[in-house]
């Protein structure tokens, strides 16, 4: 055990003017640390291999007085992860992997603390909610047009309000992630039980008929377990094979500190669900082939460069509105069968994306931004 406790100069000898970057997640009782194991190691890996010094910290091993923290490091020959006493990191990336672990009152303190921190650069500090985040980009002029009417659903006369207004509406819990919760209504005035209710499940949606708003409300309430929703605005997306799909954008920080695009990629709805979640039934497809297919080449060009314009756009939005340190966030964009682009999500902690290049790329950018915030740390440091 003890080489893996080294003493102080073994840690000064490993620094050695490297950056250092750890991984933040939680405690867990049962298998010390939780998060996405997998994504971890890739970025433990990729970090090694840019000349960092990578491990995980938990929230409780995070002290922020210390010179040295306990932290995990993974072990290729035994795959394992292993304690080490560790260099106090120059960047913390926050992947905490789930809301009600971030709402803990000490991980709150914690995450707090780091912000305020001199000596550490805490980027992406907690999940975002819904409504605050459309709130956010209908305070830009450049970032309203993008934005389907939202509304809080607060009660029967507010569904009925958002009703009047359109006959095809979204329900999204405010905490909701990965399509989890989500619910549509639709209303056909000729039918004898005009609200069709759909909610999705975990890769399927069961449909309810309704003969008035008010039963619809009181299903609605059934559903939802009290938890906060928002109404949204129902979009036609463009489709494939009668199938809707949206484009998935992965936006990053680069080496200068600017937002950039890493890679975009489509999600076609699955035949029975109602998002194009890939967990939920959504297919993986080339965003421009899916283009070409509904709007003909050279509009399907036009449109990804739009996409990637209005991406950027919001990421900057969402970042001035919100006052966090971001480095990273993953969005939904729809495209409707008129051709114009609509936002319905960004991610905070983005998911990994399944196509390689993308994925290859999102990992790269994670230490050139961290690059990036530690030359900025060190040289106000020197100014100092």
């Amino acid at each position: 055990m003890e080489s893996l406790l080294p003493d102080e100069t073994d840690i000064r000898e490993l620094r050695a003017g490297r950056t250092v970057l750890a991984i933040l997640t939680i405690d867990d009782d049962t298998q010390i640390f939780r998060g996405n194991r997998h994504n971890f190691i890739d970025i433990i890996r990729m970090g090694q291999g840019m000349g960092f010094i990578v491990y995980v910290v938990t929230v409780k091993n995070l002290l922020l007085t210390r010179s040295n923290l306990n932290g995990y490091v993974y072990n290729e020959e035994s795959e394992s992860w292993l304690p080490r006493l560790l260099p106090f990191p120059d960047i913390i990336y926050n992947r905490i992997p789930h809301r009600e672990d971030e709402m803990i009152p000490a991980v709150k303190q914690k995450i707090a603390a780091c912000q305020k921190h001199p000596r550490v650069k805490l980027f992406n500090p907690s999940f975002f909610n819904k409504w605050e985040m459309f709130e956010w980009l209908r305070d830009s002029k450049f970032t309203k047009p993008f934005i389907p009417t939202t509304r809080k659903l607060m009660s029967l006369s507010s569904l009925g309000r958002m009703m009047e207004k359109y006959s095809y509406i979204y329900l999204k819990p405010e905490s909701g992630k990965a399509g989890k919760g989500i619910m549509t209504i639709t209303f056909q005035a000729a039918k004898e039980l005009p609200y069709r209710l759909k909610i999705q499940e975990s890769k399927k949606s069961s449909t309810y008929n309704c003969s008035s708003i008010t039963k619809l409300w009181s299903r609605i309430q059934k559903e939802s377990g009290g938890e906060a929703y928002i109404a949204q605005q129902g979009i036609k997306l463009a489709s494939f094979n009668e199938r809707q799909y949206d484009l998935r954008v992965l936006v990053q920080k680069n080496s200068r500190g600017q937002w950039d695009i890493t890679g975009i990629g489509a999600r076609i709805a699955g035949s029975s669900s109602i998002t194009t979640h890939v967990p939920r039934g959504g297919m993986i497809e080339d965003p421009e082939k899916l283009l070409v297919y509904t709007f003909n080449e050279d509009n399907a060009r036009k449109l990804l460069i739009k996409a990637r314009n209005t991406a950027i756009l919001i990421a900057k939005q969402i970042e001035r509105a919100s006052k966090y340190l971001l480095g990273e966030m993953s969005m939904d964009l729809g495209i409707d069968s008129e051709g114009s682009i609509w936002f319905f999500e960004a991610n905070s902690k983005p998911m990994k994306f399944d196509e390689p290049h993308i994925r290859q790329k999102s990992l790269e950018r994670i230490f050139h931004y961290s690059s990036y915030l530690a030359r900025k740390k060190s040289s106000k440091a020197g100014g100092m």
